[in-house]
């Protein structure tokens, strides 16, 4: 939306099961480094270490060196910088966390291909010695989705099962192109009470949501102040979703800085963990750039061919989203259009396109670059308002209505900001809705949380054959 130092590493162990942790064991007052493999496969796997400062002073700086076999190679690394010389690979800081506060962690991650070990490291020049013993067989690797609940018959999950992209449209499990329809949270740091239990019940039950878009601001008090907790926060709404048939819609939600390479580690820590988390849910689709601007095309582009790649070693069959130019209006809003991305779309496949539209400001004009956009791309409208651009102001209500039914004849999924009871226009919920806990029914509801109530409770009529 438009809005307001010694260190010590593990020994890599390449099928040691997820949930393991290994450390090392040094003298009193020295610092620590936790190794987890946070997925594998038949030709490499996926590695993260916590670099802990337990002491009451600050460490200014961390570099962890690895040595690897031939035939096994890092080729991908995030939340730090990597460089190498022959099998030799060093890792030190990213430029947001280098130095590591008393009593507080930092964590890196890398792709390896090939299944070797390494055979040498270094912390800070010092050697790492000594290993505790895997509590898990390597053979009988965790998986990281063990506690994936069936779809509920009948629901949207259910009924369409794991979602692919076929030509330009989003189609479920039998080939069929399908539109899904549902709701955006606001910034889940400003309103954690309006997704509760009963919050999602009545998205999907009063509502007959088929989606639920879960914002993670990066900045603005979010991602980056807590990185492990809002992971842990976007997966139980993943979750939630999940139990009640409906598909998760996880949002990077970028703004300013509009450059998403500001945030390209912080992506690829994030999704690494999510899909690997995750990999096994039907109801996950990952949109990977909120709403890239003041950047070229060709910059996006790049963003998202070193972000899918993180997802795609965990998630192959996922869709992604990535955002467009220009706040995701396929440019228009920078003077550009789609015709760049038609031109040079991304390196990937199983790939759709951003747009976003605010009724009240976003005219003629723009739904004429849909309606032409559409012949060609796959597009999401991830996040759409009733009101200005600001998010705020009256409810354009023949603009909405003109605008959700050009999506409905195109079949283009979409996602309402927001369900929330902020005191803007675009909240659904009357102010003070999600301190009182009930939230079925209009009578809770804004004018624009009327509109979409009434738009998104219709039947879906997804078709199976």
């Amino acid at each position: 939306m438009k809005r307001r130092t010694t260190t010590i590493l593990a020994t890599v162990l390449a099928a040691v099961a997820v949930s393991t942790a290994v450390l090392f064991s040094l003298p009193a007052n020295a610092e620590t480094a936790a190794f987890r493999v946070a997925n594998s496969w038949s030709t490499g796997y996926q590695a993260e270490i916590t670099v802990s400062n337990p002491s009451s002073s600050a460490i200014s700086t961390w570099k962890v060196v690895l040595t690897l076999p031939a035939g096994t190679s890092v080729t991908q690394a995030w939340s730090s910088t990597l460089t190498s010389s022959g099998n030799t690979y060093t890792f030190t800081p990213a430029a947001w966390n280098g130095t590591i506060a008393a009593n507080s962690s930092t964590n890196f991650g890398f792709i390896v291909t090939g299944t070797g070990q390494p055979t040498g490291c270094l912390v800070n020049g010092q050697t790492c010695t000594g290993t505790t013993t895997p509590t898990s067989s390597p053979s009988t690797p965790v998986s990281p989705s063990a506690s994936v609940s069936p779809p509920v018959n009948g629901t949207p999950v259910g009924i369409n099962g794991q979602l692919k992209v076929c030509g330009t449209k989003l189609c479920n499990q039998y080939g069929k192109p399908i539109q899904l329809r549902g709701m955006s949270t606001h910034g889940i740091q400003w309103f954690p009470g309006c997704y509760t239990d009963a919050a999602l019940d009545a998205l999907a039950t009063d509502w007959n949501s088929d989606l639920f878009r879960v914002s993670m601001y990066v900045q603005e008090q979010g991602y980056e102040t807590d990185p492990a907790g809002f992971t842990t926060r976007v997966n139980n709404l993943v979750d939630e979703a999940e139990q009640r048939g409906m598909y998760a819609l996880i949002d990077f939600h970028i703004l300013t800085p509009g450059d998403p390479m500001y945030n390209l580690d912080r992506a690829k820590t994030f999704f690494a963990q999510v899909s690997a988390r995750n990999a096994a849910r039907k109801n996950v689709i990952y949109e990977i750039a909120n709403e890239p601007n003041g950047v070229s095309w060709s910059t996006i582009k790049n963003y998202a061919e070193q972000v899918i790649p993180v997802i795609r070693a965990n998630d192959p069959d996922a869709v992604v989203v990535v955002g467009t130019r220009g706040w995701s209006s396929l440019g228009v809003s920078e003077g550009g259009s789609s015709s760049e991305i038609i031109a040079n779309p991304v390196n990937a496949s199983n790939v759709m396109y951003t747009f976003h539209f605010y009724a009240a400001s976003h005219k003629d004009n723009y739904r004429a670059e849909v309606e032409r956009a559409a012949a060609s791309l796959p597009l999401f409208v991830t996040e759409f308002g009733t009101v200005t651009y600001t998010g705020d102001g009256a409810v354009d209500t023949a603009g909405s209505n003109a605008w959700l039914d050009l999506l409905d004849r195109l079949q283009i999924s979409y996602a309402n900001w927001t369900f929330s009871d902020a005191g803007e226009g675009s909240a659904a919920l009357k102010p003070g809705t999600c301190a009182g806990g009930s939230f079925a029914g209009t009578g809770v509801l804004t004018e624009s949380g009327q509109l979409m109530r009434s738009r998104i409770r219709t039947a879906d009529n997804f078709p199976t054959s």
